[in-house]
This record gives C-alpha cells, structure tokens and sequence, in this order.
C-alpha cells in the first residue's frame, strides 16, 4: 500500500544551511543512481490533426491570443475526453518577442455545469525538443492518460500546452521558467476564446519538467491573466527540478570521467541545448568540445527515448573542453533561466515527492519546500516513501483530489 506523509514543520524560520545541505545530497545522489527504465518503443510518427504549426509565420497579436482551434484526431486524444481540440495560440519566446505555442483542451463527458468547467492548466514533463514531441501530436503514456483522464472524470477541462517552440517555430527553452509559465498561462487565456463552456476558475497541475513550469506559472499567473477574468486558485507539482541550476553551473572537464545512467545524461543534454539556444550572447558553444556540439545538435532533433538511447554510456566531463562557470555571468544566467521561484506565491501551492524517485532526487524538493517554508509561502509538502519519479504521479492523486476540491470552490 502506498504511503503517503503530508509534511507540516512549524511556522519559524528555517536555518539557511538546511536548503544547502539538502543541495549538496541532491548534487551527491545525481552521481549514484541508477537510469530509469527506457521507453519501450519510439517516438511515433506526429498527428496534427490538421494544424501543422512547425513553420507558421502568420499574423500572432497579443499574448493569449487564440489563432487555431481543430478537432484532435482520435488517436492523440484521452479516452476519458468528450470534446477534445488542438489549438494554435500566442505567448512569447525565451527574448520576449511574439511566438506561438500549440495545446490540446480536453473536455469531461458530463455535461457542463452552470458556469463552465473549471480548469485544470497541465505541465507536461520531458518528451524532448524537436517538433514531432510535441505531446497534442503524440498519444499520451499510460500515467498521463490515467492522470489527465482523473481530472475529467473530476468535472474539469483540461487545457495542456506543447509549450512554445515545441511544435512550432524556434527551439523549445527547456527549463525555462520564463517561457514555461507564460506557454502555460496564456494557453488557458487563449482557450477561453474558443467558444468552449469552460469556467473562468482555473488551477495549474505538472510533473517533473512541468512542475517546475507549473510553479513558475503559479508565481506568476495572477500577474500574466490580468485583465482576462481569469480566477487562478493554486497550483499542484509532483517532481520539481528545483535548484538544479546550481549543479549544471559546475558542468565541465573536471566532471568525474564516468558514464552517468542514461537518463540523467539525456536531461543534462537537453539542459545544455536549450540553454545554449536561449543565451547565444553567452557563446556556450565556445567550451563545447566536438562532441559536445553533436550532442547538442542530437537534442535539439530526438525526443527522449531516441535521445537517451543514442547517449546511453556517454560522459558529460567529455562534452567540455573548459568548465561551463569560465564564462562570465553564467551562474547568474543559469539561476535566471532555470531557477525555481521559492517566495511571491499567492495562492496555495502542493508538492508531491516520491523518495525512491531517481530522475529528479527527493533533495531537490526538499531543498525547495525549506526555502518555501522559510519564506512564508502557503504550501503543503507531501512525501511518498514507496513511490519513485512516475509512480508519484499517481499516487498523489488521493491528496491532490482534495486539494483541487477545495481551492476550486
């Protein structure tokens, strides 16, 4: 039986060295684990039911701007969904500048109630970077169909971005919590233009990558939906990478010279692309070794199974010819463009951590929720001793249900 702790520790300020601490274990463990289980199969030929945005360059207009709506093909949609749609909107890239994002929004099979349905915005996690990843044209796994197929059964739409450059033009900015969170945002400003019975209240839900996009967007989304009636209530996020860009900062040729298990190696590569990408001012590929720069070029094409299986045996130390932190402003860049916010939440916020989790270590979010707690924020920190990085997800589910329940009042 899965057990779950909800965590409380007093209300007192928590010594600052225990987030150190808990950074240092998580730094420690990402050296020792074993890789997660490979997907099984590859990524399947993309779906886009009709609405290919990989090269759109058409008119864009304001941030939450629906353009497209469609039909989701049967195969890429959730049995557990009435309507389901792809939808093609605005959000701005990694510098600001107009882009645009696709999503899905998925229906309950109930009829609406008066009002709409409220809404669940939901984070995804790695898929990968190139074009055909991107989730509204892939079939969802097994645990977010079950999990997304929860919410509606719950009563709630479901509106799940691709984020921006995934699927459409530009490279995706993983980790970005900018791009991340206004990606998430503005996907449920834009489907609220889709003529759809949906309610004006709205929570954000996300796993692993998308937890860290759900929490940016959870700082920032009373701010981001100004003016579009929007009520956000709260946020949910199981396997945050939180504080990580303090461990990539070190990256470089004093890297021990070992082949880290596949999995990590693969989330370390796509780190470095997006990162890349997103700070060509800083000329990354500067300390980059040959094979450092194909490996960038791999993760900016293959989604994660095909990516963790060409870099299986690799070793990061190898990918440097000089350490990531010779290059002026780095650190800096790194906490900017990747940084999980810790303060400046206004409404409640639940973290769900697996302690057998492998892909991003219990120390992270422990290392979080000691920030967050020492900071004042409304947030309730749940562990489940028995689950590992997926098997959160789920397992969450009987303390996230509630939770959901009650801030969507």
């Amino acid at each position: 039986m899965t057990v779950a702790t909800s965590v409380r520790l007093p209300r007192r300020r928590l010594p600052r060295r225990l987030s150190a601490v808990a950074l240092a274990c998580a730094a420690a463990a990402g050296m020792t684990l074993v890789a997660p289980a490979a997907h099984a199969e590859g990524t399947p030929a993309p779906v886009w039911s009709g609405l290919d945005a990989r090269h759109y360059d058409g008119p864009i207009g304001h941030h939450g701007t629906l353009i497209s709506k469609t039909r989701l093909d049967a195969s890429v949609t959730l049995p557990a969904a009435g309507n389901a749609y792809r939808i093609l909107y605005s959000s701005p890239d990694i510098h600001g500048k107009p882009a645009v994002s696709t999503g899905a929004v998925f229906l309950p099979k109930r009829p609406a109630p008066a009002g709409g349905y409220k809404t669940i915005a939901w984070a995804h996690g790695t898929v990968g970077l190139g074009d055909t990843c991107a989730p509204s044209a892939q079939p969802r796994s097994d645990r977010d169909t079950e999990y997304l197929g929860h919410w509606l059964k719950q009563g709630y739409a479901v509106v799940a971005t691709d984020y921006v450059g995934l699927g459409t033009p530009s490279l995706m900015s993983y980790l970005s919590g900018q791009v991340s969170a206004t990606s998430t945002v503005d996907s449920v400003i834009a489907a609220q233009q889709a003529q759809l019975p949906l309610s004006k209240t709205w929570a954000i839900v996300g796993q692993s990558q998308g937890a860290g996009a759900a929490l940016n967007a959870a700082r920032r989304a009373t701010a981001l939906s100004k003016g579009s009636g929007l009520d956000y209530r709260g946020v949910v996020a199981t396997g945050a990478p939180a504080n990580i860009e303090h461990i990539v900062w070190q990256a470089g040729p004093q890297f021990p010279p070992i082949a880290l298990p596949s999995g990590l190696t693969t989330y370390a590569a796509y780190i470095v692309a997006g990162f890349t990408d997103a700070r060509s001012d800083l000329h990354v590929d500067r300390v980059l070794s040959a094979a450092g720069r194909r490996v960038v070029r791999l993760a900016e094409k293959l989604c994660y199974p095909e990516l963790e299986a060409a870099l299986d045996g690799a070793k990061i130390n190898s990918w440097f010819t000089r350490p990531l932190a010779s290059i002026p402003g780095v650190q800096a860049a790194l906490v900017d463009y990747m940084g999980t916010p810790h303060a400046g939440y206004d409404r409640p916020i639940f973290l769900g951590q697996g302690l057998k989790d492998i892909d991003v270590p219990a120390p992270s979010a422990l290392s979080l929720y000691a920030q967050m707690r020492a900071a004042g924020q409304p947030v309730d920190f749940h562990v489940y001793p028995t689950q590992d990085h997926s098997g959160t997800v789920l397992a969450s589910m009987k303390d996230s249900t509630p939770f959901l329940k009650r801030i969507m009042r």
